[in-house]
């Protein structure tokens, strides 16, 4: 296999191109009045925007890129900050049995993306009351 393929629904192609041009750092491959495509090879993905009237974000839980050195966490959040991206931070994180550290940026039509350093694995979740793992639930 070369490529994992993603195809999301998006509701304003513009916006989403910019978005996700910013998110990824290449531009398109193919770009129609109702498409685009993204290749990337670091990940291997092929990731598609289709246009359509509506859409109630994020019906996917959420996508992710697991980073392969905790420093990468940071600099990928500086990057993305930088391109005007709020980024809502979690650090040592309990969540999906793994200890963590990860920061999230929305897409225009409320999908999440998750940058994630697993630091350990756990063997339970947080307790019910806390707010921690909402990726999990």
């Amino acid at each position: 296999m070369k490529y994992v393929h993603v195809g999301v629904n998006v509701t304003n192609l513009e916006k989403s191109v910019i978005f996700y041009e910013k998110l990824f750092g290449v531009k398109p491959v193919k770009v129609k009045v109702d498409y685009a495509k993204f290749l990337l090879n670091q990940p291997g993905l092929n990731f598609t925007l289709n246009v359509r009237d509506e859409v109630k974000g994020n019906q996917i839980n959420h996508f992710g890129f697991q980073i392969e050195a905790a420093s990468e966490i940071y600099e990928h959040k500086v990057r993305l900050e930088k391109e005007g991206f709020f980024a809502r931070e979690e650090m040592d994180t309990n969540c999906c049995y793994a200890l963590q550290d990860k920061f999230w940026v929305t897409d225009p039509d409320g999908n999440e993306w998750e940058f994630f350093y697993p630091k350990g694995n756990l063997s339970a979740l947080p307790a019910a009351d806390t707010t921690e793992c909402e990726c999990c639930s």
